[in-house]
């Protein structure tokens, strides 16, 4: 189910790039040296010309919050950029008709280089679930918050599959515990 499931994390910069520092400025509004989920989603659009939704960016500031202030700096920021920019590589390299959009068959492509197999009918599900619209496709930034959701919930999921049997028995408490953790 999950054997070879791998991600991979930017790490930030001692300081970040002059280019990223510049981009840093454009999107602190405020000028509070600190950038928040909503100046975040004003600078990311998706292929389809729409802001990353509010989860999305609110999931990529948290990740990226060292301090837990729901903020980040500029080298989180460069941390952050650093990341999308590897999901958008994985994005393109699966969107093989370059529609700025994945279709299930492409997902379960990507799915499967990430070491995941899942059904195709668990694949259906994210994708209905994704794409509030017209149920399918999934848009980069939709791509990038499942895959963040699928991360936490593995590792979660890893640490409790001690024989690593791809079956867990949990309690409801600590079920609710890896629900709330994973989802913010």
């Amino acid at each position: 189910m999950y054997e070879n499931a791998t991600f991979q994390y930017a790490t930030a910069a001692a300081s970040a790039s002059p280019e990223i520092s510049q981009w840093f400025q454009a999107v602190d509004r405020d000028r509070s040296g600190e950038i928040k989920w909503e100046e975040l989603q004003s600078a990311l659009i998706n292929a389809q010309g729409e802001h990353f939704s509010d989860a999305a960016c609110k999931l990529m500031i948290g990740m990226f919050d060292k301090d837990k202030t729901g903020t980040i700096n500029v080298n989180e920021f460069q941390a952050l950029y650093n990341y999308i920019n590897q999901w958008l590589s994985t994005f393109k390299m699966y969107d093989r008709d370059q529609s700025g959009s994945i279709e299930e068959s492409e997902l379960s492509a990507a799915y499967q280089h990430m070491g995941f197999r899942f059904s195709p009918e668990f694949i259906h599900f994210l994708v209905e679930k994704s794409d509030l619209k017209n149920h399918k496709t999934i848009s980069i930034d939709q791509f990038i918050l499942t895959c963040i959701q699928l991360q936490r919930f593995t590792e979660a999921f890893r640490q409790r599959d001690s024989q690593m049997r791809g079956e867990i028995t949990i309690g409801f408490e600590d079920y609710l515990t890896i629900v709330l953790n994973c989802s913010s």
